[in-house]
């Protein structure tokens, strides 16, 4: 089965795209790569644990490589945090992704990845 983001997209990588596209302030996931008509590539996933919209923008500009976004709102930094995990292993983890490592838990956390238990 072929791995999935659950996230709404894929989107222009743009100030204008984001603010029509991520209305609410909150914590949420995005992957970021680029969008043909048969599918969207994702090279990077990551979270943002209080404004997502925020986030997304301080991409804008910064890799030609991507042009197009998803995104999807969380409960909670600590749910954020784990569909970041999720996504990480599910996408390559840093094998295929841009990451450059494992998805790093919040500040005075004991939060543990839910598939590789870092």
């Amino acid at each position: 089965m072929l791995p999935t983001l659950d996230m709404e997209g894929a989107y222009e990588l743009t100030n204008d795209s984001i603010d029509a596209h991520v209305t609410r302030t909150s914590c949420g996931n995005y992957a970021l790569g680029h969008d043909t008509p048969s599918q969207f590539t994702v090279s990077y996933v990551g979270r943002s644990d209080d404004d997502v919209n925020f986030r997304l923008k301080q991409w804008v500009g910064k890799k030609s490589s991507y042009t197009h976004f998803k995104f999807s709102y969380a409960t909670s930094p600590k749910v954020a945090f784990e569909k970041e995990c999720k996504n990480y292993h599910d996408f390559g983890g840093s094998e295929k992704l841009d990451n450059e490592k494992h998805p790093e838990r919040a500040d005075g956390t004991d939060w543990k990845c839910p598939v590789c238990g870092l």
